[in-house]
């Protein structure tokens, strides 16, 4: 029987966490192995740590499973054509298309989310509409073989959903046990409906030069998908 294989694409300023927690969970999968890929096996700046020793994307002949993280790098990615080029090829070809956080729009992007329900960060789940996707404000969303985890830690709950799925509900548990995944958080202002209107407004305010250019990017993706289809 022939080893599972994850493929996680790395691209410029992706968020580390977005990929790291998954990774965690799923590099303890048996029979599996997970692939760190960016384009040209480059190293990758993510936040302040450098990641080295990537495979060459272009050169990862498959994948079983594809697992696309987000970031602010995302905005760029989606509109990278041979990027985009490595990401149409190895989906088309996976039998789970996954992501976390804003991973989702370059998934949409590639065309595999129209008509599908999916998760992202809820700072830019809006901008899935123009790709055909239907926004889902879940933590970890499932449409058939598309599975999508919201923002950033909402990977850690994405990751056992898949381990789930690939492993059992009883090893994917016994994963979370050896982890000691029991989150207890000192602040209930993880969601926008749960934090106060000051810190709301204050992340808002953090975002807000970002969201000329992506709303912009995610336009163009969508038109260029669009203009495809």
């Amino acid at each position: 029987m022939s080893r599972l294989q994850i493929v996680i694409p790395l691209y410029p300023a992706v968020t580390h966490l977005d990929f790291t927690g998954p990774h965690q969970v799923l590099s303890r999968l048996p029979d599996t192995d997970v692939l760190v890929a960016s384009m040209g096996g480059a190293d990758v700046e993510a936040e302040g740590l450098t990641f080295t020793g990537l495979a060459d994307l272009a050169k990862v002949e498959r994948c079983d499973l594809l697992c696309v993280p987000g970031g602010f790098g995302a905005t760029d990615a989606m509109l990278d054509e041979a990027f985009m080029d490595e990401i149409r090829r190895l989906g088309g070809g996976a039998r789970y298309l996954t992501s976390v956080c804003t991973g989702s729009l370059i998934l949409a992007a590639a065309g595999f989310l129209t008509g599908k329900r999916a998760a992202c960060h809820w700072a830019w789940r809006d901008l899935l509409r123009p790709f055909g996707a239907i926004v889902d404000e879940g933590r970890v969303v499932r449409d058939g073989d598309v599975i999508t985890g919201g923002g950033v830690t909402a990977g850690l709950d994405f990751a056992f959903v898949v381990a789930a799925e690939l492993a059992g509900e009883s090893f994917a548990q016994a994963i979370q046990l050896g982890l000691e995944y029991a989150p207890s958080p000192p602040f209930q202002s993880g969601r926008p409906e749960l934090a106060s209107p000051e810190v709301l407004a204050v992340v808002k305010a953090r975002l807000s030069p970002a969201v000329e250019t992506r709303v912009a990017a995610a336009q163009a993706a969508a038109d260029r998908l669009n203009a495809v289809s």
